[in-house]
């Protein structure tokens, strides 16, 4: 009897052990909301350029930001905010700084079916908002292919997408909350707090920190899948009189080929139009990512083969032209897959470049991007072309017109030879883009030289005065801002 109670209490103490070894570890891990990450070097998805930082801060509390900031003044620390890190400019950390990873601040926090209008916390991704307001038959107005994106950065780089009866982001927006740099919140509108509106929205996280935000939403809705090929010289009429003219049409993606035998001149594009809703119940469950091997495998074979891209580019047109009339629901075309496009390897990186140019100057602008690249060695793997309009709300606005958006899939080593060509390169593509009288999206490596930014924008300057006049102390910085506003 007394050594199955002596038995008892060794087995009572170690399970008391366990336990407080389960629970030390726990606290360690932090899953409290003030959660500080010692680190000594950050990249984003580009890893283009590491950065030696001091520590990543993740919250999910308000407090957590107001302390970080409280540190950040007394320490003289730059602060910088992130998400998901996709933007590829080191939009997300600077040197030596503190930055504010945002993934964990991601409640859905209202509602209003009604009113169609959602207020969600910046931490959560375009994927949360989706599920939550799926049930209610709702969908979002705009936002990016994919959907693995926070709302606070797609707000911060104002994201556009595939449909083409809204634009950019910055129109969805009803109002969002922003932390200033000396903890101050206030609520910022069209009507309150103005200035700040057209500055956060676009602004890269230089302006604050956005805790939450209302966005319209609008109705799911059952749609038609329309497939069709063309030659680049017929895309921009084919845009304005058979979908832009048809109230059906929705959304719109185009691709334009990069392979070898068919280099920037055949295309296929793909309309979304609206169907009869009878069938809508049968649709409307959320589609998740679905045979991304075989699409890895054949964007693999792209980066290293010319015949791989031949191969990659008709493979692709016919899996698409036999979607032809199937029926696809709002949030369905709007979760686009995402998991094919990652990739890491220890020489080489894949990068995004997205340009804008206006829809009449399509067919001149695709020729003499062409010329410039038919002696480069630039390996340009995939093209996408969406459509945005005019909106010069933002301060910087990428869409002066309406345009075409050119988002490019380009494979490059990570020596600073390699960066040295692809630049090269780079920057001649956008000399052609801007004498195309079109622009440049922000978010990508540093390539553009700063008279190139103020060609594009020509508000920069005035973008980069009210940083300063309204964070006199810096504290929010990036690589961005070092390279083009300091």
């Amino acid at each position: 009897m007394e050594m199955n109670l002596e038995k008892k209490k060794v087995t009572r103490n170690k399970l008391l052990l366990l336990i407080c070894f389960v629970a030390s570890y726990l606290f360690l891990m932090n899953i409290s909301s003030n959660e500080r990450i010692p680190k000594k070097v950050i990249s984003d998805v580009g890893n283009l350029m590491p950065v030696k930082i001091k520590e990543v801060v993740a919250g999910k509390e308000v407090e957590t930001f107001e302390q970080t900031l409280k540190e950040a003044e007394w320490k003289k620390l730059a602060v910088s905010i992130a998400g998901k890190m996709h933007s590829q400019g080191g939009h997300t950390y600077y040197p030596n700084g503190i930055v504010l990873d945002m993934t964990s601040y991601n409640k859905i926090l209202q509602i209003d079916p009604e009113g169609k209008t959602i207020t969600v916390q910046s931490g959560a991704t375009w994927d949360d908002i989706q599920k939550a307001v799926n049930p209610y038959g709702l969908a979002v107005k705009v936002m990016q292919s994919q959907n693995i994106f926070t709302i606070g950065g797609s707000l911060s780089v104002n994201a556009h997408g595939r449909d083409i009866r809204h634009g950019s982001l910055i129109e969805t927006v009803n109002s969002f909350r922003l932390m200033m740099a000396d903890g101050e919140i206030i609520k910022v509108s069209r009507t309150e707090n103005s200035e700040y509106f057209p500055l956060v929205i676009g602004g890269y996280g230089l302006f604050g920190i956005i805790l939450d935000v209302e966005l319209k939403l609008t109705d799911d809705e059952l749609y038609k899948v329309r497939t069709t090929s063309l030659s680049y010289k017929d895309y921009s009429d084919f845009f304005k009189e058979k979908v832009m003219a048809d109230d059906k049409v929705k959304m719109h993606l185009a691709r334009i080929s990069t392979a070898p035998d068919s280099f920037l001149k055949d295309m296929y594009i793909t309309d979304w139009a609206i169907a009869s809703q009878e069938e809508y119940s049968t649709y409307n469950h959320l589609k998740e990512d679905k045979g991304t091997f075989l699409m890895k495998f054949l964007l693999g074979l792209s980066r290293n083969f010319g015949w791989g891209k031949n191969l990659f580019w008709d493979l692709q047109e016919g899996y698409f032209h036999r979607q032809d009339g199937e029926l696809m629901t709002r949030n369905n075309v709007m979760r686009s897959e995402s998991k094919f496009l990652e990739y890491e390897n220890k020489s080489d990186t894949d990068i995004l470049q997205e340009y804008f140019v206006p829809v009449d100057e399509f067919e001149s602008y695709i020729d003499d991007l062409r010329h410039a690249l038919q002696d480069e060695d630039l390996n340009l793997m995939n093209i996408t072309i969406r459509y945005v309009e005019e909106n010069q709300e933002a301060v910087l606005s990428y869409s002066k017109e309406d345009m075409f958006a050119l988002v490019l899939l380009i494979n490059q080593g990570l020596t600073e030879k390699d960066k040295e060509e692809t630049g090269k390169i780079i920057r001649e593509m956008i000399d052609v883009t801007i004498d195309h009288n079109g622009s440049y999206y922000l978010p990508y490596y540093s390539y553009p030289t700063d008279g190139q930014m103020r060609r594009a924008y020509p508000r920069t300057e005035e973008f980069f005065q009210k940083k300063r006049n309204l964070d006199p102390d810096k504290r929010f910085r990036n690589k961005f801002y070092e390279v083009y506003g300091e």
